[in-house]
């Protein structure tokens, strides 16, 4: 069976956003070859400027911050989990990576790509497997998360949900420590009930490996940004890493500038530079030849009737300010597009009104990202649930309070709910509210704060101590 054409198969959206998607990770990235692809050579530059310039170039990795300052706000504070196995939680990657690490790194991805993959595999074993096997060999459901530029190809099914996906995968082996490592092109096609391996080589596709799983469903969520692909949009963090372009474009003029203050320009008379006898080009069969390259760095001639007078010239420092002053109020326009600006800065004093309405939209901004965390990571653990049924489904609670909380006020405001004749449930959601403002103040360890969530769940029904007293 010819299986080529896996090999060109790509989603209409994989193939709209791939060059997209590829320059946001770049940028993510940073380094000289991101540098080298976002300076712009001027049309008046030579190639011996411009390479100067290239080698002097340094990048303020804004888009990077940018992205990880988001997750590290929502995930400041370590989700609820409830129920959830603990040697999962510590090993959520079946390689050393912790749940909470596994959905810092989705996390990041959205806010890069605007849209993220997370794969749940099973290791392949045969034969029965006992509680002590299970654990000399690991065996147990994972999570890997995916950048959408892995995953190829997908089809939805008649339900709604995803039918099968073609993922890239680069294989590498260096197993044979006495032969050379191997690297291959590899495609995996997964569907609702198995999984087939696909190798390239030498421009023939074969079949390598293929197993099961019998889930019913694909082992993999999709998220995307609901206000972005979702309505045919791009997404926001290109036009992020569009300004910080133009921040490294200007940064790198206005060293320059430094640079020619330091070393300035020779202005030479051009009585002398006529009469001036150039050295003699080695390997030439005797011939001199003077070169004048007319160039921002190069030596400038004057004519007999100017001034005459060899000199240096360099430009002021107003230039290199102006572009300083330019630069500055593109990074604060960076991060209010974001959102992330929650303070302007102004002469005036910003009024209570104003101040809330900026905290509302950098919470409301937050608050949907945790919606989609959140789920994402209650669809995981529903996946392993499916491949083993004794990892049990947490009840998760991820944090939504990113407002600055007073201590005092907080306490007081809880003991006035407290007092509002309610039923058990109630009290017990305003116990569960005290202990989880207690973790923000004071990290408490894992183990004691289940406890204390257990003992929440424990106590007396308010109904059975009134019908006790009476």
């Amino acid at each position: 069976m010819d299986y080529s054409y896996l090999f060109r198969r790509q989603h209409p959206e994989y193939q709209r956003n791939r060059q997209c998607w590829e320059r946001c990770q770049q940028a993510y990235s940073g380094g000289a070859d991101y540098i080298a692809r976002a300076l712009i050579q001027h049309v008046s530059e030579i190639d011996l400027e411009y390479a100067e310039r290239l080698n002097r170039a340094y990048y303020f990795n804004y888009p990077r911050k940018i992205a990880r300052i988001i997750t590290q706000y929502i995930l400041a504070s370590d989700p609820v989990r409830l129920n959830a196995d603990a040697e999962l939680v510590e090993d959520f990657s079946r390689n050393g990576l912790r749940v909470n690490e596994i959905m810092r790194q989705f996390s990041t991805m959205l806010n890069v790509y605007g849209a993220a993959w997370m794969l749940v595999e099973m290791p392949r074993f045969s034969g029965s497997v006992d509680p002590l096997r299970r654990r000399s060999e690991n065996i147990r459901p994972y999570v890997v998360t995916l950048s959408p530029l892995a995953v190829v190809d997908w089809a939805e099914g008649a339900d709604g949900k995803l039918d099968w996906a073609l993922i890239e995968e680069n294989f590498f082996d260096n197993s044979n420590v006495y032969a050379p490592p191997r690297t291959a092109r590899r495609r995996r096609l997964w569907t609702r009930n198995s999984w087939q391996l696909f190798e390239e080589e030498n421009s023939v596709v074969k079949l390598v490996d293929e197993g099961t799983h019998d889930l019913g469903c694909l082992p993999l969520i999709h998220v995307v940004e609901a206000d972005g692909y979702g309505m045919h949009c791009g997404h926001w963090f290109e036009d992020a890493v569009r300004i910080s372009d133009a921040i490294l474009n200007n940064e790198s003029e206005a060293q320059m500038n430094v640079i020619k203050q330091m070393f300035g320009l020779l202005v030479i008379s051009e009585n002398f530079a006529r009469g001036s006898r150039p050295a003699r080009i080695s390997g030439n069969s005797g011939e001199s030849k003077f070169s004048h390259v007319l160039a921002r760095s190069a030596a400038v001639w004057e004519s007999s009737e100017e001034s005459g007078i060899t000199r240096y010239i360099s430009p002021n420092g107003v230039p290199a300010n102006a572009i300083r002053n330019e630069n500055s109020q593109l990074k604060n326009e960076l991060f209010d597009v974001v959102g992330l600006t929650i303070t302007r800065e102004t002469r005036e004093i910003q009024s209570a009104e104003s101040k809330a309405w900026d905290h509302q939209q950098l919470c409301q901004f937050l608050l949907n990202r945790v919606d989609m965390l959140e789920q994402t990571e209650l669809a995981a653990w529903q996946l392993m649930n499916k491949y083993d049924p004794a990892v049990t489904i947490p009840h998760l609670a991820y944090n939504r309070d990113f407002a600055i909380v007073d201590l005092r006020e907080t306490v007081a405001g809880l003991l006035e709910l407290r007092n509002i004749e309610a039923g058990n449930e109630y009290q017990k959601e305003i116990a569960r509210t005290a202990a989880g403002l207690l973790n923000r103040f004071q990290k408490t360890d894992p183990q004691v704060q289940q406890i204390i969530y257990n003992e929440i769940e424990k106590l007396p029904n308010i109904e059975t101590e009134k019908g006790a007293e009476q």
